[in-house]
């Protein structure tokens, strides 16, 4: 009808009615979006971030637990006075021995999570009190990791590993004494750390090559390369006499078994499926061996072929284990593994070889457990520091319960840190563990 035509809405009456409606209530974006009609291009797109969140801070309730630091103490002491000697003017504020207990309070503490939680650590008094510092700022912390030598620090893991009982004792222990599995574990780097080369440009890694004593179940060494750095030569340059080295494929040189020979020590290693050998004798298999799944045991003349040098200056023998497991073709996986230990049984040439996951598990609790995978310096020598002071944190661990390093116990060293659990508590922990057979 005529009388009905709806009236034609024109831009002012469509603002009017907008101004009308009741808006809808806002949702809660994640964040918002500002565009700026001056503005042109990128320059007119502006993104409001929900504001970050504020960093924990910490106080003096957090840090309860400083009685273990009078311990520590006296083993960092000796270090206070090293890369002092370009400071002639004696203003140095933060030394070695105060640093080396600041990152090993980084390990103990779940609250401090890197280089400004323990500048803001570094703050209180309490802490200042028992650690004998004072404020220290990232800059001194970042200069300290390049100043101050790591050598001393490796050192004092000598000392600490010797003090070290064993907690697996028995016949086998003493067949095998000193058994030592060595390997080496990736710490991943970030791309501006150019010393630690691994893949390319963009994958960067540094390297740290333990040596861990099976039946104490504690480190006995390390060192810190790039990702790229030899395993082999690393070993090289870290043997010790009296030793029986545990090894994967990955060592498997034969100037390097008899390097480790050289050096007063023995070997077992996993060499490769396709080794050629001469093969001197055959040792008839025990029904021991048969159960621990050896299949062949013999000594040979020689590793290699007739092509390759011997320099092998006695003779060895070849252990062939079954593990029944299949191998990525599947076939029945098998282990070929060597040794100068003709007095050995074959089963404990097994035994032996098993053993050597223990360092494996030492690599999980250092960089998943104590948290040694994140990197608190960019420079070679502070990765080394850390991964030390890391090493030096387990054996603390070990020499205080008498027991290899739990996720348990670190637990219960940081509750008593962050002042959730009392001295008698730890006490009462510890003494538990060293009840426990």
């Amino acid at each position: 009808m005529p009388g009905n035509k709806r009236p034609k809405l024109n831009a002012q009456s469509l603002k009017a009615l907008n101004r009308a409606q009741p808006s809808a209530p806002p949702s809660k974006p994640e964040f918002t979006t500002n565009i700026d009609p001056t503005q042109r291009g990128d320059a007119a797109l502006s993104l409001s971030l929900p504001p970050p969140k504020p960093p924990t801070q910490i106080n003096a309730r957090d840090l309860k637990g400083l009685k273990y630091f009078n311990l520590i103490n006296p083993l960092l002491e000796h270090l206070h006075e090293c890369g002092t000697q370009r400071d002639r003017a004696g203003n140095r504020i933060l030394h070695y021995d105060q640093y080396a207990a600041l990152i090993l309070l980084f390990y103990f503490n779940p609250i401090i999570k890197g280089l400004r939680g323990i500048t803001q650590a570094s703050q209180l008094e309490r802490l200042q009190k028992e650690l004998g510092c004072s404020r220290a700022s990232l800059g001194s912390l970042s200069e300290a990791a390049r100043v101050f030598d790591s050598e001393p620090l490796r050192e004092i893991i000598g000392e600490l590993a010797q003090k070290a009982l064993p907690i697996t004792v028995g016949k086998e222990a003493e067949a095998l004494r000193g058994l030592t599995a060595v390997d080496g574990s990736l710490l991943p780097a970030l791309p501006k750390m150019a010393w630690a080369l691994w893949q390319d440009d963009e994958h960067r890694a540094a390297k740290m090559h333990v040596h861990f004593d099976v039946f104490k179940g504690a480190p006995m060494d390390v060192t810190v390369t790039h990702g790229s750095g030899s395993e082999n030569e690393q070993l090289r340059n870290m043997l010790l006499p009296k030793r029986l080295y545990v090894i994967d494929r990955g060592y498997g040189e034969y100037q390097l078994f008899q390097d480790i020979i050289d050096a007063g020590s023995s070997f077992i290693g996993r060499i490769k499926d396709n080794a050629a050998f001469e093969v001197l004798e055959a040792r008839p298999i025990t029904p021991e061996a048969k159960a621990a799944g050896v299949i062949r045991d013999v000594i040979v003349k020689r590793l290699g072929t007739d092509h390759h040098k011997n320099v092998l200056k006695q003779s060895v023998r070849i252990v062939t284990v079954a593990t029944g497991k299949i191998d990525s073709n599947g076939q029945p996986d098998v282990l070929i593994l060597a040794t100068d230990r003709l007095d050995l049984a074959a089963e404990l040439v097994a035994l032996a070889y098993k053993y050597r996951w223990s360092v494996e598990l030492f690599f999980r609790w250092l960089k998943c457990i104590l948290g040694c995978r994140h990197l608190l310096a960019t420079n070679q020598n502070g990765v080394e520091i850390q991964v030390y002071l890391g090493i030096i944190a387990s054996l603390l661990i070990s020499l205080w319960t008498g027991k290899k390093p739990t996720q348990r116990t670190l637990e219960m060293l940081q509750f008593y840190f962050s002042g959730w659990a009392t001295w008698e508590e730890l006490q009462a922990h510890i003494e538990k563990l060293k009840d426990h057979k």
